[in-house]
């Protein structure tokens, strides 16, 4: 272990793999430790058994339940946009040959109590039962406005220059009501709150172009793709895909610590008396828990069943996004479910994650509106943990630190927080124009 690296990856969470095999293909020599014996860190997907010892203590899984090792159930699961920056990063290491994907089946908006398809385009918004028939005629003409928009088309623009008007004076052109605006930010264009709408509505119009143009890749019911056996095997492809480039991946190295110099500098990680020396060292929160502060927590239930989430058309993958206004919450509650059809559990059997921004201490009530939408449940665990961010100065002391997983169920924020990391690190940003059917030919098994 006394050799010099140019960085230490500590953890090997899905954010901290994504990095360890950018730089190893940027030509870094790159030491990738964790302190569990297992890979995925906070990110990890578990066994039935291992999923019964965390939550239920020395408890057995009733035998109902089916096998222990068909069951890969993610701790935190998200769904990736077909085109989207994470499966543009996939492509870009080429980390997608380890990798299958399968096309997700739905995703749904939740309105006034009840549960809609999310309409992405003109010809869907006609059909949608979410809005009466002069807001569909409204709707239609909003996203062919979105639709035909090409930054570089100054005929495209009419008139509004999107780098200087709000979302909100865009939405305001069209003329669209609360609730339709409610699910075009947060179902489509994924904001998770509503800030975007006082901020220039480039990016707003880009997201929901993301959207349709991911919608219309798999000709699926969803924008999403997964892989199958879930995330787990994400960490597991880029432990792969770093050991080609001449990266290292050491598992169960208790008391990683990171070692400074005199001016706080990190140096180096220190395990089991041994030194690597290092130029940056790159962790999640929990290696350096004096350079973070909590900014907030995730509520969520995790719920087996054996039937899909009902008015959801019988998918058996599907995320369903229950906007702030619609429970006279503060933030957006998510629903995701997966099952058998993309190997996470055995046949018959469903996952589903309701997640949320805590804003109590009790989850259970808190989560309720979300839960109620499963129909019936063979088994749910509760589970709450701490939202941190970095506080430190990475030009001072070499530390890149990520920010602690939100609850949305999809990759959008996640990826951010990764490319903003990855320019911090390296000086430059990811070139992210790469050939997409590079992760089709899986996604269509």
């Amino acid at each position: 272990m006394d050799e010099e690296y140019d960085v230490i990856v500590l953890g090997t969470g899905l954010k901290e793999c994504i990095l360890s095999g950018l730089l190893s293909v940027e030509g870094l020599k790159v030491l990738h430790m964790d302190r569990n014996d297992y890979y995925g860190g906070a990110s990890t997907s578990l066994n039935l058994n291992q999923l019964w010892k965390r939550f239920r203590g020395d408890d057995k899984p009733p035998e109902s339940l089916g096998t222990n090792r068909e069951y890969n159930v993610d701790m935190i699961p998200k769904f990736m946009m077909a085109n989207g920056g994470l499966v543009r990063v996939l492509i870009h290491t080429d980390v997608t040959k380890y990798l299958n994907f399968k096309a997700v089946d739905g995703s749904f908006v939740y309105n006034k109590k009840k549960i809609y398809k999310v309409p992405a385009t003109d010809v869907e918004a006609l059909k949608s039962p979410l809005m009466g028939l002069f807001e569909k005629r409204r709707a239609r003409k909003f996203f062919i406005y979105v639709q035909d928009f090409e930054e570089n088309d100054p005929k495209s623009h009419e008139g509004l220059d999107l780098n200087k008007v709000t979302a909100r004076e865009v939405i305001t052109k069209y003329g669209l009501e609360d609730d339709t605006i409610d699910f075009i930010g947060h179902a489509l264009a994924l904001h998770i709150d509503d800030s975007y709408l006082d901020e220039p509505a480039m990016e707003f119009v880009k997201k929901m172009k993301l959207y349709a143009e991911s919608l219309a890749r798999f000709e699926g019911g969803s924008p999403y793709i997964y892989p199958l056996y879930g995330l787990g095997e994400l960490p597991q492809a880029f432990a792969r895909l770093s050991a080609v480039y001449g990266g290292t991946y050491m598992l169960n190295k208790p008391e990683c610590q990171v070692k400074f110099d005199d001016n706080g500098n990190a140096i180096g990680v220190t395990s089991e008396g041994e030194t690597a020396k290092c130029k940056k060292v790159v962790c999640d929160p929990s290696y350096l828990p004096d350079k973070v502060r909590k900014v907030g927590k995730v509520a969520r239930a995790i719920c087996i069943m054996s039937h899909p989430i009902p008015d959801t058309n019988d998918s058996h993958s599907v995320q369903v996004i229950l906007p702030q206004k619609q429970l006279g919450r503060k933030s957006d509650m998510y629903l995701f479910c997966c099952s058998y059809a993309h190997n996470v559990a055995p046949k018959g059997k469903f996952i589903a994650f309701v997640s949320t921004e805590a804003e109590t201490d009790d989850p259970q009530v808190e989560l309720k509106p979300g839960i109620d939408l499963l129909g019936p449940l063979d088994e749910i665990f509760y589970d709450t943990y701490d939202r941190y961010v970095p506080t430190n100065d990475h030009q001072a002391d070499s530390c890149y630190i990520s920010s602690s997983y939100d609850a949305t169920t999809h990759f959008e924020s996640t990826v951010q927080d990764v490319l903003a990391m990855y320019t911090k690190l390296t000086g430059k940003a990811l070139d992210l124009s790469v050939d997409l059917s590079a992760a089709s030919a899986t996604a269509e098994e």
